[in-house]
């Protein structure tokens, strides 16, 4: 009889859910990770770190009441590290003590140390102490995350020369740096380190950013970061970064040379495998570290799962979540809807962006005819209660069968606004649910009603012509 009937190896977000289902469904679980990293990345340098950081720079600067009182308003006047620092550090510790909390009262063991395979039943847990420990378990999750890409060329220091990671090693607020990549974590601290004053240039070698997002709202995006004092060098790759006493000076192949007291790597990142001797277990992995999974998210050795992170797109904190439910119910044998296709996507840049379903660049190309539907904070109470005059929700509507088929938002709120038309795309609702709907207000949920009905105003004229 092995040890376990699901053994964990991470506890990130897809290894807490994995581990958690299983645990309800009476299994014997265990999950292995650091002692210094309960939560995972997402915990620690990730997710809950960088959106912390987000609001403590809103809540310091005063960024979102400056159209309220005037261009000048701040809160705090000299900004420091430790200012950021204390909320991050606080809502970590309690995020921690969450997690242990709920392992613990679910009766899953945690073992601190890191795992690697013996074979496809066993794994090898080299404890702080430095002794090794072997733990066999009838199903392994693979939930180990990753870890920022650094390219070889560059010398990291972890002070001026760092990644998305370490951002928040740096001893003082940079009065300029170079970020060096367009994506999602990208622009988010672009956005941060703008709004605290910090004169930032994106270097950026596609022709443009977040190219899966709304054309309109990226644009809206990159008005808002100019206005900042964000310059962009798209089409631009860096050829050396050089470190000097008095700050940095970035390269580009172009010629260009950037001078900034930091520069910041957000180039991707890389699945955290290759000290997991995949091979002892019959697994490999590609060379961005990453596991290949099916449906139900089990890899070439059908008793052992892959989630979240290291297995590739989307990672998200959110989806690693479902994944490893997921595969915990199918390893258990528990009957398991898949994953649902519409997913919400959320970046939390300053202001946020969040959709679901179709952009219009997308639709136009599948030849999908459709219809829009804009509501604009400014045209709300609530916007101007709350000082957000330039947030904008826009619905995607088919005129034929009047389903929702794109929702775009932008602006305050646009995370939790997302959920409320992605209920109605999921429930195959129609836009004239929303129309029909009482809404509280002021709020800035109305603005579903207001661009439902721009959206069905359009509709009705076309329809008027055809009579």
């Amino acid at each position: 009889m092995r040890d376990f009937d699901l053994l964990v190896i991470g506890s990130g977000p897809g290894g807490q859910k994995a581990a958690i289902a299983a645990a309800k469904l009476g299994r014997r679980v265990a999950v292995v990770d650091r002692p210094d990293m309960v939560g995972g990345v997402s915990i620690h340098t990730g997710t809950i770190p960088s959106k912390t950081l987000r609001e403590a720079v809103l809540y310091l600067t005063g960024l979102t009441q400056r159209d309220l009182y005037g261009q000048s308003y701040r809160l705090k006047e000299d900004i420091t590290v430790a200012d950021l620092t204390a909320r991050t550090s606080h809502v970590v510790s309690r995020e921690v003590d969450v997690i242990r909390n709920q392992l613990s009262r679910n009766h899953v063991s945690l073992f601190a140390g890191t795992g690697r395979f013996v074979d496809d039943h066993t794994v090898a847990l080299r404890e702080v102490t430095g002794h090794d420990r072997m733990l066999s378990a009838d199903n392994i999750v693979i939930a180990t995350g990753t870890r920022p890409a650094r390219p070889a060329t560059v010398e990291f220091d972890e002070r001026t020369i760092l990644d998305s990671d370490n951002v928040l090693n740096l001893e003082q607020v940079p009065r300029s740096m170079v970020i060096v990549g367009a994506g999602v974590i990208g622009m988010e601290y672009a956005s941060m380190f703008a709004a605290l004053g910090s004169k930032i240039t994106v270097v950026e070698q596609r022709p443009g950013m977040l190219d899966f997002c709304d054309v309109e709202v990226i644009e809206s995006l990159k008005y808002h970061l100019r206005d900042l004092a964000v310059t962009f060098r798209f089409g631009e790759t860096v050829a050396a970064v050089e470190k000097h006493p008095k700050g940095t000076l970035t390269i580009l192949e172009s010629g260009k040379k950037i001078p900034a007291d930091s520069v910041m790597y957000s180039a991707g990142r890389q699945g955290l495998t290759d000290e997991l001797d995949l091979d002892k277990a019959g697994l490999s992995a590609d060379r961005r570290g990453r596991i290949t999974v099916d449906e139900h998210y089990r890899t070439e050795v059908p008793h052992i799962y892959a989630v979240g992170d290291v297995i590739g797109f989307p990672a998200l904190a959110a989806t690693s979540m479902e994944q490893g439910r997921t595969a915990a119910y199918h390893a258990c044998g528990e009957p398991v809807n898949r994953m649902h296709d519409l997913q919400p996507i959320g970046i939390y840049t300053i202001p946020e962006i969040s959709f679901i379903g179709k952009t219009e660049d997308q639709l136009t190309e599948d030849c999908v005819p459709f219809e829009v539907g804009i509501s604009r904070y400014r045209e709300l109470a609530r916007g101007q209660i709350i000082g957000d005059s330039h947030g904008m929700l826009k619905l995607l509507v088919s005129p034929e069968t009047r389903k929702l088929l794109g929702v775009h938002c932008f602006g305050t709120g646009a995370t939790e606004l997302i959920h409320i038309g992605q209920s109605v795309m999921g429930c195959g609702g129609t836009v004239d649910y929303l129309v029909d709907a009482v809404f509280n207000y002021p709020t800035l949920a109305e603005s579903y009603k207001v661009a439902a009905l721009d959206a069905t105003n359009k509709i009705r004229q076309i329809d008027r012509l055809r009579d």
